[in-house]
């Protein structure tokens, strides 16, 4: 029965703590599928000095440097009868993002200026006429509820190697009218990597650099009709910590991964001891049973415990029969308490999705999220506390079995 409080005080400990560390497992994969995680995104630098590529390149374990500039311009794509006007025009240059590793579905990076790259999801958004009609006729007649609309399939076929042309027309910054426009065709040779959250869309256009004086002079790039990102890629994820560190000892204004994480991490420390100690009064209140349990051990043991005295037995081993015994009701309850708690987590991240999707109306599998995750980590500190506690609860008992008078235990009668 001790055994069995001791089993049922580490399950909740552990339990309890899974879901903080559940919790903080679901942010963190979270934020590192929505971001390159070499990434160290270049925001500003103190005083607002220019940045030069240049400067950031001369850093340690700097892979590559990728600016990207977006335009903010209406634009139209066509190919044959369908088009798409709801992507947006990103200028980079194509070897910087080779050397960055830009992730492709299929295809290959822009070797030439007439040669673009496709977000994944560009071709779902190529519309006929009518579908555009019908689709828009839905979305009003929806009233505020267009998640309930089924969207239109788009081009189906394969987009790879097709010539497609670009309309992009300049507006008045005042009026918002369009003043004139200008026609380029451009062939598609790589589609990017699918966005890892399915409410994630993708449909930007990624032209070569070469591009960008021919577009600048045709829109005349001053103002909010563009804006330029930095981002600088370190050769491999253990170094962004030490170079957005380095950066920002610079003066540089940047955001990464680690930077994100710094903060959550903070906060789920804090939320998970506060866990661990809640959990810990449970482990507490059975430590009062192996107290008792010991307690009564060394008065049903009295006679056995004089006749070792008695043929020469020290105090300290005595002592530590009894810790043993103490420890080992700890050690098997911890034990059995994580085996439970294993598969009490297998079933929360099981039922809590299928619960969440039967309130909310939506599929289970697109909640792809951690309720309840037991690292080793927290196996270890289970163990410890659950040890710990059960040999200082027996510690009493055992010292005092070593204070027993060798012939009062003697003389006592079974």
């Amino acid at each position: 029965m001790t055994i069995l409080a001791t089993t049922m005080a580490c399950a909740f400990l552990v339990v309890l703590s899974s879901v903080g560390f559940g919790i903080q497992k679901t942010i963190t994969d979270m934020t590192m599928s929505q971001q390159i995680v070499t990434k160290v995104s270049v925001m500003g630098k103190e005083g607002d000095k220019p940045i030069k590529k240049a400067d950031l390149e001369k850093y340690d374990h700097v892979r590559s440097v990728v600016e990207r500039t977006q335009v903010y311009e209406p634009n139209k794509a066509t190919l044959g009868n369908r088009t798409n006007e709801s992507s947006n025009l990103i200028f980079t240059n194509m070897n910087d993002e080779l050397k960055a590793n830009m992730e492709l579905e299929k295809g290959r990076v822009a070797k030439s200026e007439n040669e673009i790259v496709v977000g994944y999801d560009f071709a779902k958004r190529l519309l006929t006429k009518k579908e555009s009609e019908e689709y828009n006729k839905k979305i009003e007649e929806a009233k505020g509820n267009p998640e309930d609309i089924k969207e239109p399939k788009g081009y189906t076929k394969d987009i790879l190697n097709k010539t497609i042309e670009l309309s992009v027309s300049k507006t008045d910054p005042k009026t918002g009218d369009v003043t004139k426009t200008k026609t380029y065709d451009f062939k598609i040779v790589g589609i990017t990597k699918k966005p890892s959250q399915d409410w994630m869309e993708d449909s930007n256009i990624f032209i070569s650099d070469q591009f960008k004086k021919d577009f600048s002079e045709f829109l005349d790039f001053k103002g909010g009709n563009v804006e330029t990102n930095i981002g600088v890629f370190a050769d491999k994820f253990e170094n962004v910590e030490q170079l957005t560190n380095d950066l920002t000892d610079d003066g540089y204004y940047v955001t990464s991964v680690t930077t994100e994480l710094e903060g959550a991490n903070t906060f789920f420390m804090v939320f998970k001891i506060g866990l661990i100690f809640v959990g810990c009064i449970a482990v507490i209140i059975s430590a009062i049973g192996i107290f008792n349990t010991m307690t009564m051990a060394v008065t049903e043991r009295t006679q056995e415990i004089g006749i070792m005295k008695a043929i020469g037995a020290s105090p300290s081993i005595i002592r530590r029969m009894f810790l043993m015994e103490s420890a080992y009701i700890g050690i098997l309850g911890c034990v059995i308490g994580i085996i439970i708690s294993y598969g009490v987590s297998y079933l929360v991240n099981l039922a809590v999705p299928m619960i969440l999707a039967a309130t909310s109306g939506s599929d289970a599998g697109d909640l792809n999220y951690t309720f309840s995750y037991i690292p080793a980590s927290l196996v270890i500190i289970a163990v410890v506390i659950c040890g710990g506690v059960a040999v200082i609860s027996g510690m009493n008992p055992a010292r005092k079995a070593t204070k027993t008078n060798v012939l009062t235990a003697l003389r006592r009668e079974l």
